[in-house]
């Protein structure tokens, strides 16, 4: 019999693939040195600490049965205390920050509806807003965030954005964190026009070094948070959050019931137990920034090492990736070569939304120990010859 053919709807068909997620299976190559996936270093995953938080909530029994679809009271309230907010009536928990995104866009976004994103954009924002058949348009990124005096003038022109999403802190790809005037301006400019500003932060608890920005709700009321653990403890966990006014809350619980009810009551007091104890967490998280610091400094070193006036690129303060421009090469058309020298990179097209972006690539530090890093630039340079 032969396959019966599938026709997309509609909406699918409008959604771009992720060259990124294509290439995560370089990462089970052994001779290749892979910088492309933006995924946490595996060694330092907490396995210990999480077995004990898995060990003390499969002792519970409760802990085994459905919870709201808002998510355990006491992951809300853990979380309620992480990011600083009064009440836990302002968070909702859910599958990972990516289904927070993805229900946000259904609940607040109509087609035809313009919708913001970074530009260079994260690429499971882009798939999430065109699912939704949203007009989205890319603002560009600079070196203090998305550039707001552009979307000023965009606005002074007619355009009347439903959201306004960014990756606010060591953007993915860009690596730059939007500062406080940015922050402030965009809320103003949220607060005259009325969209909202979806604030996707997975990555700022990993700074090391600079200086922290202030939170974006503290500009303003139109502000939606999204956090995950899966940079600080573990992605499996699959538990991420919507921080937002409870009006907010209570539509995206509504289309959560529909998706798949609640999430898992394990993870969630899993994390919650994480979560909660602070003298644990912060020694943790240091533990992480230490080894990414070191981490970036030897990209840094061998950017300049081995490809010197070639290259162009931030110098990260925090996160997991540095975004490389290479003046005069297809970084696309590059890639094959790459790999047949042993090193694999998110070409920058992938991200591309308006502007081009051909020339540049992602690098994530994240995964290789240093002496990796250095050999894998060092492939990098071999391939552009």
């Amino acid at each position: 019999m032969s396959a019966p053919v599938v026709t997309p709807s509609a909406a699918l068909s409008n959604v771009r693939g992720s060259a990124i997620r294509d290439l995560l299976s370089l990462t089970e190559r052994p001779d290749v040195l892979s910088m492309a996936g933006g995924l946490p270093a595996t060694e330092l995953i907490p396995q210990e600490r999480i077995a004990l938080a898995a060990q003390r909530a499969v002792g519970d029994r409760d802990l085994l049965q459905y919870t709201v679809s808002a998510g355990l009271r006491e992951c809300r309230d853990a979380v309620a205390r992480h990011e600083g907010v009064d009440t836990p009536e302002h968070v909702l928990i859910t599958h990972g920050s990516q289904q927070a995104l993805f229900l946000l866009a259904h609940a607040l976004v109509d087609p035809g509806d313009l919708v913001v994103v970074d530009d260079p954009v994260y690429v499971g924002a882009l798939q999430v807003f065109q699912s939704v058949r949203a007009d989205v348009r890319g603002l560009p990124l600079t070196a203090r965030g998305i550039d707001t005096d552009l979307l000023e003038q965009w606005c002074a022109d007619g355009a009347r954005p439903t959201i306004v999403h960014t990756v606010s802190s060591f953007h993915n790809p860009g690596g730059v964190t939007a500062d406080d005037g940015r922050r402030a301006h965009l809320a103003r400019l949220a607060e005259r026009y009325g969209f909202w500003i979806i604030d996707d932060n997975p990555y700022g608890q990993l700074r090391f070094r600079g200086t922290e920005p202030t939170p974006w709700r503290r500009f303003g009321d139109r502000v939606i948070s999204l956090g995950t653990v899966s940079k600080i403890l573990a992605p499996a966990l699959r538990v991420g959050w919507c921080v937002a006014p409870p009006p907010v809350i209570a539509l995206v619980e509504r289309l959560r019931q529909g998706a798949d009810l609640c999430g898992s009551t394990f993870t969630q007091a899993m994390v919650a137990d994480l979560l909660t104890d602070r003298a644990w967490l912060d020694g943790h998280i240091d533990v992480i920034r230490d080894a990414y610091r070191s981490r970036a400094m030897a990209l840094v070193e061998a950017l300049t090492t081995h490809l010197g006036s070639a290259a162009e690129f931030t110098r990260p303060e925090g996160g997991m990736f540095c975004w490389v421009r290479l003046p005069g090469v297809d970084t696309s058309a590059l890639l094959d070569t790459a790999v047949a020298h042993g090193v694999a990179y998110v070409p920058g097209s992938a991200f591309a939304v308006s502007r081009d972006a051909g020339d540049c690539l992602r690098l994530s530090f994240a995964t290789l120990a240093p002496a990796d890093i250095d050999r894998a630039v060092t492939r990098l340079a071999r391939a552009l010859g």
